[in-house]
């Protein structure tokens, strides 16, 4: 099978998948999507959103549409899953984020520079008061992509509390911005680490204010 009739497969499989997972949000968690306009369509973006269920995962792709199909920077723990492993494989990268080494750090470069869109959770966990890693500001450096904001707010309890209360979502996108547009006199000032963490709150606060 030819590289190209594979990515073919690929693209086809991603569509059937993402317009499935739009049905499910629709009617799970009454999805609405907000601001989907400003993705330029010949632009490349580090997605970056809070990671605060793994029904994010789910909710983004159903939200950017098979026209935008997302390739996601995962921890390699999720293969150990058999829902989740064939899609891993085919639509992200995955790392060990415990031991993070060369070799996870070549694959994430690749993947960045290869993808029109990586999804990046900075935070690196659903856990609550974590905070955000550097990486997204390090390989948004090193690659010149644009950051493009997500917000994904909830109406209701978030994760859903099963079987039956889902919130109502709402996925804003945000104007695309680069590394130096959140850096400041004070930032640049401050020692490379200090730098780098200034920088990722940042982030974080242009995510929650989309």
């Amino acid at each position: 099978m030819t590289d190209q009739l594979k990515d073919l497969l690929k693209g086809g499989l991603y569509a059937f998948i993402s317009f499935f997972f739009f049905l499910l949000a629709k009617i799970l968690f009454r999805l609405r999507v907000k601001g989907k306009e400003i993705i330029d369509h010949d632009s490349h973006y580090i997605t970056v959103a809070r990671h605060r269920s793994y029904w994010d995962i789910l909710l983004l792709t159903a939200a950017l549409g098979w026209r935008n199909r997302i390739h996601f920077i995962a921890r390699k723990g999720l293969l150990r899953n058999p829902l989740f492993n064939l899609l891993i494989k085919l639509y992200a990268t995955t790392i060990d984020r415990d031991n993070f080494n060369k070799a996870d750090f070549r694959r994430m470069l690749q993947a960045i520079k290869r993808e029109r869109l990586i999804g990046i959770f900075p935070e690196g966990t659903t856990r609550r008061r974590v905070d955000p890693k550097s990486g997204a500001i390090h390989f948004a450096r090193l690659t010149g992509k644009k950051f493009l904001p997500v917000n994904i707010r909830a109406n209701g309890p978030y994760p859903p509390r099963y079987p039956f209360r889902y919130p109502q979502i709402t996925i804003s996108f945000g104007q695309p911005f680069t590394v130096s547009e959140l850096e400041s006199e004070t930032v640049k000032m401050a020692s490379r680490a200090e730098r780098y963490r200034l920088l990722s709150e940042r982030l974080m606060e242009q995510i929650d204010a989309v």
